[in-house]
């Protein structure tokens, strides 16, 4: 048989998650259905119920993979590292063009409308905030809840003004300040 005659596979679930944050992306929360996330895909839209059963079930894992790649591309969460690399990636994650961070916001915003969102959208800030606690747990400054949720509000609000006014050397510069207001707390061979 040749390459001509076989069929093209069908994509995985990575694939249809992918084409779920790009509608998301393009189209906001209300263009995501399963028939556009299969055109979005090029495959049936059996196939995106198939894999995940309800709307609400694609969202929140469309969300978190997403939320992985973040995670990944500003090493939040990380193993490594000292006090400079905390947050130091926040710029990095607005700017890749594989990354779509104002999809976080989009269901933020539409949960807010539909309260069955809402499972998600915590799914997503509880992943952010335990890759904080790792992060702050590394520099000595465990236990500190109320810390972790200042850093990771810093943090999260300077993504969002990067999706809005696009300056990246205003969030660097903010990301350096929220260093230096940490280190007299961090103790000096994690610094």
């Amino acid at each position: 048989m040749s390459a001509e005659t076989h069929p093209t596979p069908a994509p995985g679930r990575a694939a249809l998650l992918e084409a779920a944050v790009r509608v998301m992306d393009r189209d906001g929360m209300r263009g995501l259905t399963y028939r556009s996330v299969a055109q979005e895909a090029g495959v049936s839209h059996g196939l995106v119920r198939y894999h995940f059963g309800s709307r609400e079930a694609l969202i929140r894992e469309a969300v978190l993979d997403l939320a992985g790649r973040s995670l990944q591309i500003t090493r939040l969460g990380a193993d490594s590292g000292g006090l400079r690399d905390l947050g130091a990636g926040t710029t990095r994650m607005v700017t890749d063009p594989g990354n779509l961070p104002g999809v976080d916001y989009e269901l933020v915003l539409e949960a807010r409308r539909r309260p069955e969102l809402a499972p998600a959208v915590h799914a997503l800030y509880d992943r952010y905030l335990e890759a904080t606690r790792h992060d702050l747990a590394r520099l000595g400054l465990e236990g500190d809840e109320a810390l972790v949720r200042l850093v990771f509000a810093a943090l999260d609000g300077l993504v969002l003004q990067l999706l809005v006014y696009g300056r990246t050397e205003d969030a660097d510069a903010a990301v350096a300040k929220l260093q230096e207001l940490l280190a007299d707390r961090v103790p000096p061979d994690a610094r």
